[in-house]
């Protein structure tokens, strides 16, 4: 497997970040992992003898800044991944403004301030961002409002950025995952009714695994992959697409 030599990761300390970090490092990929968890983010960096840095990625200048960062200590970038997220069920008339404006800086302006780093230092040696967005963006799920208008966004965002950056040999692609047991979602899988509940809604019969939508990350920053830009892949079960039971 060909995997790109030098990738910043961003939300590196999530279940899906710190999968897709031990999946490129064990192919052999030069590794800058961002976040806000700093434990976390040492830990992963020293098991995996990798650069990391601290940061709010829902603050785009400070995207750049840490963009900046990797690029000069690894010595380019040809490969940027964003598994910055969070996770708000409530619906709209619940929804205060405080959680819509997290909501969408943490979703929507972290994918932008990738884009805008990407655009910026790939521009001479292209290379594959690959941002995050969820079922929730493509099928209405009750009390999701907030998170599937900011996923919506970043699928929108892909398209755009993916047309504008064709010509530089910048490919942007998403994933957009059903329910996954990682930290984020742990307090939605808190009982065994609410868990079998959510399982049922995906036709494979299993929630999925941070590996499972890490890998198809990786797939995507694959340079194998040079012919693939401005889609969104579910990686969801099912979930958005069938209609497995009568």
């Amino acid at each position: 497997m060909v995997v790109p030599q030098k990738v910043l990761i961003f939300g590196g300390s999530g279940g899906v970040g710190s999968s897709l970090a031990r999946m490129l490092h064990a192919e052999g990929a030069s590794l800058f992992v961002a976040g806000r968890n700093t434990p976390k983010l040492e830990s992963l960096a020293e098991e995996l003898g990798c650069r990391y840095g601290c940061v709010d990625a829902s603050d785009p200048d400070a995207v750049d800044a840490m963009a900046d960062q990797a690029n000069e200590i690894l010595g380019g970038l040809d490969g940027v991944a964003n598994c910055v997220g969070s996770l708000l069920l409530k619906p709209a008339h619940l929804t205060s403004t405080a959680d819509w404006n997290s909501t969408l800086f943490t979703n929507l302006s972290s994918a932008f301030g990738c884009v805008r780093s990407a655009g910026r230092i790939m521009r001479q040696t292209g290379g594959s961002v690959v941002l995050v967005s969820s079922a929730a963006a493509r099928v209405g799920l009750t009390n999701h409002e907030a998170i599937a208008a900011a996923k919506a966004g970043v699928e929108g965002l892909t398209r755009s950025a993916a047309a504008t950056y064709a010509r530089y040999g910048i490919r942007l692609n998403a994933v957009a995952p059903g329910l996954t047991k990682t930290p984020l979602t742990r307090g939605l899988l808190s009982s065994e009714l609410a868990e079998k509940a959510s399982i049922a809604m995906h036709p494979l019969g299993r929630l999925g695994e941070p590996q499972d939508v890490a890998s198809a990350i990786a797939w995507l920053l694959n340079p194998k992959q040079r012919w693939i830009t401005g889609q969104v892949i579910g990686v969801d079960g099912g979930l958005a697409d069938l209609r497995s039971k009568a």
